[in-house]
């Protein structure tokens, strides 16, 4: 077995601490010796099924215990791993099935309708028995009790996730065995981690950050506490019943836990929490204030994720207040440097593109040539800034697309992404995608553009402007947008306009910065 995977940190962990409880959720718990035989018996019936080596499993569903033993299953095999988000509508999951040849999707009863909707021909496993002759998790459970061991390769492909890129249709990022334990290591380590901590499972496990919060329990042999964020009030309540002690959060999340600041709890019941992590978009300075009010004790660490690498960057607690909107510094085993158009490294305050070189980048695009060729670069980039000893340079590193400059102390600051995709609630939202969903189902509408601006609690509210024969009712628009698009993909603002104001260089295009500057007036 490498020690370079998923599984041989849970084998780890049932052999020293078994009958530590590993999960919990509402008022359910499991222990790590429960974990692993639920994991075996899911990835004995996996394996059974005998699809090729490196086939593609989907996950689908709500979180939950059983999530969390799909996601181990399926890594517990040789096949590769794709979550998707409960978000997704229908025909989104169709595209990703489709484009990565999803062999077997594990869901809910929830989502059970939803994949059946779609048509699809592979094969369904439900957690819940349903009456539909689906295997599920509950017949596994009962049937499947032989010993289960697996040989897994570091190298390996161990997942695809999915985000949506330049061309508005969603792209895999192909993440190695290697990856994921390397990205719990190293979370752990400047987090300072221990098998104590009881880590909240507030995001969700459909992209790495979310991920990294079952591999880092699992590393550390802590206790992972999911919740579902529903209402504020609940959510508080989970960190003080399930006793939590370190806090996964993106921004969105702290805007709606302060959502209503006469029913905050006292301070004093969150004494437990001792880390707050962020990251996924930008942190206000009211954001940093409102969490210091409530969680006295804890440290708070802002942190900057690419699409292309596990994380780059990490704003030490000690930092926080004192420069908010810095994205710090690089993280343990990671140089950044920021490149100028000519290739040359920018001065202080001088803006240029984010380089990252080093660990944790990931395999490359899933079937997206172009996306790799523009992301994935030769170090031979820097050869104006490092030495490349022996002429080596087929070492890879990452042009992020994200432009930033340094400080006269070294820490980063964003300043914009090379394209116009929006950042809002932790997501990154393709305009075109929105754009061609109004297109193909909202006919009346002649021409139609899709932009952010700046929204302190969701970082970028999505805005729609277009223009029709005469104005269409928002509710209309909106009603039939939620039947194609997540709704973090929804706009917030629909604006009507007779005509739209077009590029004086390419009359084909519309003019966004002129609409963002009206709105602005």
């Amino acid at each position: 077995m490498s020690i370079n995977c998923i599984r041989s940190l849970l084998d780890k962990a049932v052999r020293t601490h078994s009958d530590k409880t590993a999960l919990v959720f509402n008022n359910e718990s499991i222990s790590y010796s429960q974990l692993y035989s639920k994991v075996n018996q899911v990835a004995f019936y996996l394996r059974e099924l005998d699809f090729p080596k490196r086939s593609r499993i989907g996950i689908y569903s709500n979180k939950g215990i059983e999530q969390v033993v799909a996601i181990l299953a399926v890594l517990s095999t040789d096949y590769i791993l794709v979550p998707l988000t409960k978000m997704l509508k229908s025909e989104q999951v169709e595209y990703i099935i489709n484009d990565c040849d999803i062999k077997c999707i594990i869901t809910d009863k929830l989502k059970l309708e939803s994949v059946e909707e779609i048509g699809f021909d592979g094969h369904i496993i439900s957690y819940e028995t349903t009456n539909r002759e689906k295997a599920s998790f509950e017949e596994i459970y009962k049937y499947y009790n032989k010993p289960y061991s697996c040989e897994i390769n570091g190298h390996n492909n161990a997942l695809i996730t999915y985000s949506f890129g330049m061309t508005g249709t969603p792209k895999g990022i192909v993440i190695s065995h290697r990856n994921l334990i390397d990205s719990a290591r190293v979370v752990s380590q400047y987090l300072k981690l221990d098998e104590t901590d009881v880590i909240s499972g507030l995001l969700t496990c459909n992209l790495d950050y979310g991920l990294n919060q079952v591999f880092c329990s699992l590393y550390k042999k802590a206790t992972l506490a999911l919740h579902r964020f529903i209402l504020p009030e609940d959510f508080f309540n989970h960190l003080i019943n399930d006793k939590v002690t370190v806090l996964p959060l993106m921004p969105v999340n702290i805007s709606q836990m302060f959502d209503d600041g006469e029913r905050i709890p006292s301070a004093e019941l969150f004494d437990s929490v001792k880390t707050i992590t962020s990251s996924g978009g930008n942190v206000t300075a009211k954001m940093i204030k409102d969490c210091k009010n409530t969680f006295k004790e804890a440290d708070f660490y802002s942190m900057h994720g690419l699409t292309e690498a596990f994380r780059s960057t990490y704003l030490d607690p000690s930092q926080v207040q004192i420069r908010p909107d810095s994205i710090g510094k690089a993280i343990p085993d990671v140089e950044l440097y920021v490149l100028n158009k000519e290739g040359k490294e920018c001065g202080v305050r001088e803006v240029g593109e984010l380089i990252h070189r080093g660990g944790y980048i990931y395999k490359g695009f899933w079937n997206a040539p172009e996306q790799n060729a523009q992301r994935f670069k030769s170090v031979q980039i820097l050869k104006d800034i490092i030495d490349l000893q022996g002429q080596l340079t087929d070492e890879i590193v990452v042009a992020t697309g994200d432009y930033v400059y340094r400080d006269e102390e070294g820490y980063l600051y964003f300043v914009s992404r090379h394209d116009d995709m929006i950042k809002t609630r932790g997501y990154r939202v393709s305009p075109f995608e929105v754009e061609s969903v109004v297109a193909k189902n909202i006919t009346q509408i002649e021409q139609c553009a899709v932009f952010g601006i700046q929204n302190e609690l969701i970082e970028e509210e999505i805005v729609m402007v277009y223009s029709a024969v005469s104005e269409i009712s928002g509710e209309e628009i909106l009603f039939e947008l939620k039947k194609h698009l997540a709704s973090y993909m929804i706009p917030g603002r629909v604006i009507y306009k007779r005509s739209l104001p077009l590029v004086q260089s390419d009359k084909n295009k519309i003019n966004k910065d002129e609409l963002k500057r009206e709105l602005s007036v």
